[in-house]
Parts: C-alpha cells; structure tokens; sequence
C-alpha cells in the first residue's frame, strides 16, 4: 500500500532511462510529479503512462526546477530522485518503515547514498562513496534552494538523518554519451559561472585538470573502478578543464589586447588593387 509521500522528478528527453526510475517508485509512494522542461521524445508519453502527474515549466536551472517540483507535490514528505537514478528495493522498504501504521513520521530530513554504476555495469564500483545529499525530507524542515547549479536542500536548523540503503545513479548510456554530456555540461557551468579575473582562470587552467583527477579517482575510490574508473575520471577532469577555458573564451580582452588584435587583424588583411 503507497504511503504518503511525493516523488519529484525532472526531466528533459529522459525516454531511455525514465522507465527504470518509475517502476521503482509507483507502487509505494501515493504520487510521482515530474517536471519537464521541453522534451521533444517520448519522455511525456511514457511518465503520463506510468501514472506520473506531469507538468511543464521552461528550464531556469537545477535549482529552480526542484524547487517548483516539490511545490507542486501534495504530500508534505517528499523524495526527488533524477530521472537517471534508481531507487533501491532496499532504500524503499527503508523509508516505508519509517511509516508505522501508514502514519508519517515527525517532521524530519535524511540523506541518501548516491552511488554511480558505469555504462554496462550492473552494480557500483567497490568501496563506491560518490555522493551523499538531503533527498528525503518533510517541507516543513527545508526546501531545495533557488540556485541555477548546486540543488541541494536548505535545512532549517536541523541535522538530517542517514538512510543506509542508495540510490543508484546511471549518469551516462554509453562512453560515447559521457563526452557529449560533459560538453554540454560544462558549457552550461561555464554560463552560470561568476566572473573571474583573467589571470587567475588562467592558472585554474594549468591545475585544474590534475587536480580534479586525483579527486575522482583518488578521492572519491574512482580508482577501484578498473579501466571504467579511470576513464571516468580522465573525462570528468577534462568536463572542469573545459568549464574554465569556456569561461576565458567569453572573457573581454584587455584594451591593449584588443587594440593590438585589431591591429594585427588589419596588417594581415588581404589587399585589393586598385583599378
């Protein structure tokens, strides 16, 4: 029997790995909302045949779009998981028990476990800790924040609570889709990035390759995903990499710079005989 809780998703051309997501959820929670932004496959069709409540907002960022989710969820405990993560069986009798009799709980939060599986991978690497974030809260307690980038929720002035069991995440289809999804990625990042003086995006450049290497592969265990691991950190470097060298395309030149530009541009531009 469902308990009264909201699922909230949000989507964009989601047909491949949004099934997955909802057969996870439908038979436990009273009601999923999904919030799409556009999709132009079969994204709509398939949440509305799953018995999904679906509804449209243009995008405005991660945050945002969370944040109009769970307001538009009608119960008061709410669970967003995105449309390429997969909640556990475990994870949901996890949060069902919280529920003795079908009555809910005091107001409270809990963070979850999200633990990333590889393209072709049916489980985690060993010793996996990607992320662990709020996803399971009352409303009354926190609210994802408005901000364009970084959703995570705001708490008021409570510590949440650890769930033990995850939530599998299946960010990528195949190889190929972890560039083509780290390149939009990062052109998104670098669009909603604040603006940095010259000088130092130009040395975050030179670092920040090594270093958001030895974080995804030394830090967060990417290291005992084999070959998988490997390249997942190798191209998640390059995704952080390319943010900043985006950020200096689209920096001002110095004056002196663009008038030397302009300069050079001229003295390079082809003659034309005069008649």
């Amino acid at each position: 029997m469902p308990i009264p809780v909201s699922a909230f998703i949000i989507t964009k051309n989601e047909e491949a790995r949004l099934p997955r997501t909802l057969v996870a959820l439908r038979s436990w929670v009273d009601e999923i909302i999904v919030v799409d932004s556009g999709s132009t496959d079969r994204t709509v069709e398939i949440a509305r045949s799953m018995g999904a409540t679906v509804l449209h907002r243009d995008w405005t960022g991660y945050g945002p779009q969370k944040r109009y989710a769970e307001q538009c969820c009608r119960n008061e405990w709410v669970l967003n998981v995105d449309a390429d993560e997969v909640v556990t069986p475990d994870l949901a009798r996890e949060i069902q028990s919280l529920f003795r009799d079908g009555l809910p709980p005091e107001p409270d939060a809990y963070k979850a476990k999200i633990l990333t599986i590889y393209p072709g991978d049916e489980k985690p690497r060993p010793f996996a800790t990607d992320y662990n974030v709020v996803r399971f809260y009352h409303r009354a307690v926190g609210s994802y924040r408005d901000h364009s980038v970084y959703d995570r929720v705001a708490l008021k002035h409570i510590a949440p609570k650890q769930l033990r069991a995850p939530i599998l995440h299946y960010p990528y289809l195949s190889l190929e889709h972890v560039i083509e999804k780290n390149n939009r990625f990062s052109t998104f990042r670098a669009n909603s990035s604040k603006t940095y003086g010259p000088a130092t995006l130009r040395v975050r450049l030179i670092f920040e390759f090594p270093i958001s290497f030895v974080k995804y592969y030394i830090c967060r265990l990417h290291c005992t995903g084999g070959w998988k691991g490997f390249y997942f950190s190798l191209s998640h470097a390059f995704m952080r990499t390319s943010r900043i060298a985006k950020i200096l395309e689209r920096e001002p030149l110095p004056s002196g710079a663009q008038h030397r530009d302009a300069f050079e541009s001229k003295i390079r531009r082809p003659r034309t005989s005069t008649p």
